[in-house]
């Protein structure tokens, strides 16, 4: 061993328990995978094409903290490929032309594959990702891709298309508190409840969030340890935070989302930004605001103004792009937007009562009118027989049954008589007989 290497080896031993708590953490297998069962859990697709090493290109697509990099590192050493590390953020051209040439080379000399693993792939422009098409459309590169933003409109088409895209979410409180559990462990602490659930419920799905707060937490008290060990308090985690988590306690935080829904829903601006104003104040992550106001915007508005789930959307995308404290002008314009459009919950009771007729309601079968008549034979056994095409008739609307058979008359959608629901109700009702066409969204 060289002195080179021997210093390497070393500085691996002392990272390795003087690093950071999130490098320290990091799992060394998929079973030690904390979230994304629905991908490495028994039977996830993730984990079947690793354990069979059947690995093809992949783009890992989720916020922060959710285990991108992780997740790409154990694809990586699960295959007999050997891994190529390059970060977006630094690589450029050159760096891509090396990785390829290694590659090439490894592949003639011994016969062995390469998995690239790129993380922040969308920071490469249009050229740089258009420079490792060629390999990964041939197999010399098996490329794994970490991206925060939609790969939809920052990856190349054709990079997109030759990759199978996989979606991270962020974890759940219960999972979050796995990781407490583990980290503090690894710190040699104990923690109070309250402190447990305050670190799991401020750290919005974001494991390394998560684990720099219990870190620096730890720390705070071990430096009041009193012979008893190191015990982290609730006071210990907001400070640990500069007191930018929920200072109300967990309870407090839940009672006042429920407030700014209930402010927005009820119309009243005023309250609304008051809430929103509150809850970020206290450290709540601007991407849950977010989530909330989407959520909103359909469950509570709906079709009484169909550009309120826009607008919503747009500020949850503002939130991404902007940050905080910019981006609380973007929140507080949705906030005020939802609060002054009319209200229904006409889409979210059409959504129960379908929901309830495919769970418990009579088994179906689509119409044969309707079944797919695109092929030899279709017509002999009567799919699409009967069907009329809309577009052909003078007012684009015909009436015909699109519902199965047995569900008889149901209807699960029933306009209000606000916004411009009541242009729907009119339509519904009296119009679309008479060949008169759909309200346009205002």
């Amino acid at each position: 061993m060289t002195a080179e290497d021997l210093f390497a080896v070393q500085a691996s031993d002392r990272l390795a328990t003087r690093g950071p708590l999130a490098a320290r953490l990091r799992p060394q297998s998929l079973d030690e995978v904390v979230g994304q069962q629905h991908l490495v859990g028994p039977g996830g697709a993730l984990r079947v094409l690793a354990e069979q090493d059947r690995l093809t290109s992949v783009i890992l697509w989720g916020p922060p903290g959710t285990g991108k990099t992780t997740l790409a590192q154990l694809l990586a050493n699960a295959s007999s490929k050997e891994l190529e590390h390059l970060s977006a953020v630094t690589a450029g051209v050159k760096d891509v032309r090396e990785v390829i040439e290694r590659a090439r080379q490894r592949l003639g000399e011994r016969g062995a594959g390469t998995v690239l693993f790129l993380d922040e792939v969308h920071r490469f422009n249009r050229a740089q990702q258009d420079l490792l098409l060629p390999s990964v459309e041939q197999g010399l590169l098996t490329l794994i891709g970490a991206t925060t933003e939609n790969p939809y409109f920052e990856v190349n088409a054709p990079l997109l298309s030759r990759s199978t895209l996989w979606r991270l979410q962020p974890l759940d409180e219960a999972d979050l508190r796995v990781l407490v559990a583990r980290g503090l462990v690894a710190e040699g602490a104990t923690a109070e409840p309250d402190a447990i659930e305050l670190l799991a419920a401020s750290s919005d799905g974001d494991a390394r969030a998560l684990l720099t707060t219990l870190e620096v937490a730890v720390a705070l008290a071990a430096a009041r340890e009193s012979g008893e060990g190191i015990v982290v308090s609730e006071q210990d985690v907001i400070d640990a935070r500069d007191g930018r988590v929920l200072h109300q306690g967990r309870d407090e935080h839940y009672d006042q989302v429920s407030a700014l829904i209930k402010s927005i829903r009820g119309s009243d601006p005023d309250a609304g930004l008051y809430w929103m104003v509150r809850l970020l104040s206290a450290g709540e992550s601007p991407r849950f605001v977010a989530r909330r106001l989407v959520i909103l915007a359909s469950e509570d508005i709906g079709m009484a103004d169909p550009l309120s789930l826009l607008v919503a959307q747009a500020a949850a995308s503002a939130v991404e792009l902007v940050g905080l404290p910019e981006a609380q002008l973007n929140l507080a314009h949705a906030v005020v937007h939802l609060a002054t459009a009319p209200k229904s919950n006409r889409v979210t009771v059409a959504l129960g009562r379908a929901t309830s007729d495919v769970d418990h309601g009579p088994v179906t079968s689509v119409p044969a009118h309707l079944r797919d008549a695109h092929y030899g034979g279709a017509e002999e056994l009567g799919h699409g027989v009967g069907y009329r095409y809309p577009h052909d008739d003078p007012a684009g609307w015909v009436p015909q049954r699109y519902l199965p058979d047995e569900l008889g008359d149901r209807a699960y959608y029933e306009p209000s008589q606000h916004g411009r629901e009541a242009a729907v109700l009119r339509w519904r009702t009296a119009g679309s007989g008479d060949g008169e066409e759909p309200p346009a969204p205002r």
